[in-house]
């Protein structure tokens, strides 16, 4: 709004300082600061209210170290964070962008399916809470808008980058030995389900081409295959995100680690002069979703302050589901959807770590009987944080190693774009 607001006034009246809302880098640190301001400032009104609810957390009996101290702690501070995303991104990103609709659409989407598991489990005492079932159709219904609206939506297009070098201009700097070349593309953009392919030098994938063994003009059905990919990729992230938030902290932090490094891909390829230099593709108009990841970074490190250890408030599935789809539909609207893999090796390793034991001890079970399972699982308990615990490491030791993780795979992230 405030974006409309100061371009009027700059056209109109030439207001001084008007013209810095075009930037921007501009608008995301304000959006970043906003969200910091919305976050610490209101998120304590938020947890009191919570409070004066009732609406505390039932915990398990785990024989965790310190489980039994979080009971009654408040839950559905996924709300301080969704808060702190949709209005920062209301004042200062472009609404008209569609990105932008469609990361508002998936944060209210995912956040209140989370709402809706939180208040039966809270208000109507079901400690299993939304049916799993209705979960996933949630999941999926979501990743089914995402995936259309990405192949249908013609402001979804990529500009093809131009090969020939004699479009190339060099700009020499004063020492001598350092050059720009002015990045060349087609003129009219155009729909593609090309994605980016980490390690490779050739680096584009055509969902396109799975299906192109068919019949000669069987690419133009390469939604087939890609939709089902985007509603795997959200329900598979925003799942995981779940899993992760299972101590004090670690999935909000982690989040805000993956959220800062999306931002600069998104910046990068929303920027033809980076995108050539990095050799990746140029997608117009992604760069507005700088502004809104940085209100996603400020949430998540201002919910932090409450949820670190020993944790003020929860964000309950509220925040875990939103968070988790917010980072799967952003990496597939930039195209590094393939990274997720890396980036996001945190969510993936706690999903996997679930998994793994379900199945061994199903194994365990069938080849030796249940006494020999349970005495010899495969983790002393999933997902892996709590293994950890069962292990008697502390929840903060534990938190700040994922984060150490975290990092690394954030660079190596990075590592990805050269690396080729």
């Amino acid at each position: 709004m405030l974006y409309y607001l100061f371009t009027y006034l700059d056209k109109q009246f030439d207001f001084p300082g008007a013209g810095v809302f075009q930037y921007i880098s501009f608008r995301a640190a304000m959006a970043l600061i906003t969200s910091l301001v919305i976050s610490l400032l209101f998120g304590k009104r938020i947890i009191d209210f919570i409070r004066k609810k009732q609406i505390g957390e039932t915990i398990r009996e785990l024989g965790l170290q310190g489980q039994s101290e979080k009971k009654g702690t408040p839950t559905m501070g996924g709300l301080i964070i969704i808060a702190s995303i949709i209005i920062p991104t209301l004042l200062f990103a472009k609404l008209h962008n569609v990105y932008i609709i469609l990361m508002i659409i998936t944060t209210l989407w995912l956040g209140a399916i989370g709402f809706l598991d939180d208040y039966i489990k809270v208000f109507k005492k079901d400690k299993e809470g939304l049916k799993g079932k209705f979960k996933v159709i949630g999941q999926i219904g979501i990743g089914l808008i995402v995936g259309c609206v990405l192949y249908f939506h013609p402001g979804v297009v990529v500009k093809e980058r131009i090969v020939s070098t004699s479009h190339n201009v060099f700009y020499i700097s004063d020492n001598g030995d350092k050059y720009v070349s002015t990045p060349k593309y087609a003129q009219q953009p155009v729909k593609t389900l090309k994605t980016t392919i980490p390690f490779m030098k050739n680096n584009e994938l055509d969902y396109g081409s799975w299906i192109r063994w068919a019949c000669d003009d069987c690419m133009k059905y390469g939604w087939i295959i890609f939709i089902p990919i985007v509603i795997l990729i959200v329900t598979a992230v925003s799942n995981g995100a779940n899993i992760t938030d299972g101590i004090d902290g670690l999935a909000a932090g982690t989040s805000a680690i993956i959220g800062t490094v999306l931002g600069i891909l998104a910046y990068v390829s929303g920027n033809s002069i980076f995108a050539d230099y990095l050799n990746i593709m140029y997608i117009p108009d992604s760069g507005e979703l700088v502004v809104f990841i940085a209100t996603f970074v400020g949430g998540c490190i201002g919910f932090l302050w409450y949820n670190a250890f020993p944790a003020q408030v929860f964000m309950g599935d509220t925040g875990s589901l939103a968070i988790g789809g917010i980072i799967a539909v952003f990496a597939i609207a930039i195209r590094k959807e393939l990274l997720i893999p890396i980036l996001c090796g945190i969510f993936l390793v706690e999903n996997l770590s679930v998994i793994m034991q379900v199945y061994y001890f199903k194994y365990q079970k069938r080849r030796h009987g249940i006494e020999f399972a349970r005495e010899n699982r495969l983790f002393k308990m999933a997902p892996l944080h709590h293994h950890y615990q069962k292990s008697g490491y502390h929840e903060s030791k534990i938190v700040m190693r994922f984060f150490i993780v975290g990092i690394a795979l954030a660079v190596l992230t990075f590592v990805t774009l050269k690396l080729r």
